[in-house]
């Protein structure tokens, strides 16, 4: 099992180049991943500056050379699909390979998708993400694509820059696993990193979870070869138990302080 870190690009010491240094003190301190939220005002709070996540994250590839960093989530419906292939591609070179991207559908309160003119029906935000997804991960092999969706339509268009992982950067679904049709992409792409319940029910994620959805990708696939789950919350050694590769902590917006505290603390030891 490996361990990340997830921080909001939020708030005092999380611009840029603070966020660089944090990714370089989590990779000094052991940690496996730094992962960033995707928001342009966070949760939709205006109280504090947001940074945009993508910047911050290019910051973090160039302070560091071991540790992964990636979006956990980026909420693909609020960006071009062709715009977000072609900044992952860049940012895998930059990383030397080490990007991974956690998509969804975003937030429906999202003030940059219902301030903007955008759909917010999560019905609406599916089926964006689901196209953008095929769209993308054509573009990525570098060939020209035409693609004629519901929501986007490319003729012959093409990006001549490769991820430098193959057969592609890995994408991790997140959403709510309780989902069916979140249940339905996780299984179609290359992880999971999906919560339960929703933001004002939450759930607690089990390890009979995580074994209940390894099933249904080992039945859809014939194999768990390759497949990432990542989980938070209760005990790492319990779901490492039951085949999640990940557990991420989540650390909240405040002091800087407090961030260096659980970096430098290190991450978990499974007994």
């Amino acid at each position: 099992m490996r361990f990340s870190v997830t921080f909001g690009a939020v708030g005092q010491g999380r611009d840029p180049r603070g966020l660089g240094q944090l990714a370089r003190l989590a990779e000094d301190c052991g940690w496996d991943a730094i992962f960033l939220e995707d928001y342009l005002v966070y949760q939709g709070d205006s109280s504090q500056p947001t940074y945009d996540p993508w910047i911050c994250l290019a910051a973090m590839a160039a302070a560091t050379s071991t540790i992964r960093i990636g979006t956990t989530v980026t909420p693909v419906p609020r960006r071009r699909p062709w715009k977000l292939a072609a900044e992952a591609v860049a940012l895998d070179h930059l990383s030397a390979g080490r990007l991974i991207l956690g998509v969804g559908i975003g937030d429906p309160g999202d003030p940059f998708l219902r301030g903007v003119g955008e759909s917010s029906e999560p019905r609406v935000l599916a089926e964006k993400l689901d196209e953008s997804l095929e769209i993308i991960d054509a573009l990525w092999t570098g060939e020209p694509v035409t693609y004629t969706g519901k929501h986007y339509q490319l003729d012959g268009v093409q990006l001549t820059a490769r991820p430098i992982q193959q057969p592609r950067i890995p994408i991790w679904v997140g959403g709510n696993l309780l989902v069916p049709a979140v249940r339905r992409r996780i299984v179609r792409w290359d992880g999971s990193c999906a919560y339960k319940g929703t933001a004002e029910r939450p759930q607690q994620l089990t390890p009979a979870d995580v074994r209940k959805l390894l099933a249904e990708v080992a039945t859809d696939r014939g194999s768990t070869a390759g497949f990432e789950f990542k989980a938070s919350g209760g005990i790492p050694a319990d779901f490492a138990g039951v085949g999640a590769t990940w557990w991420g902590r989540w650390i909240a917006p405040g002091p800087v302080s407090d961030a260096h505290e659980i970096l430098r603390a290190g991450p978990p030891v499974l007994r």
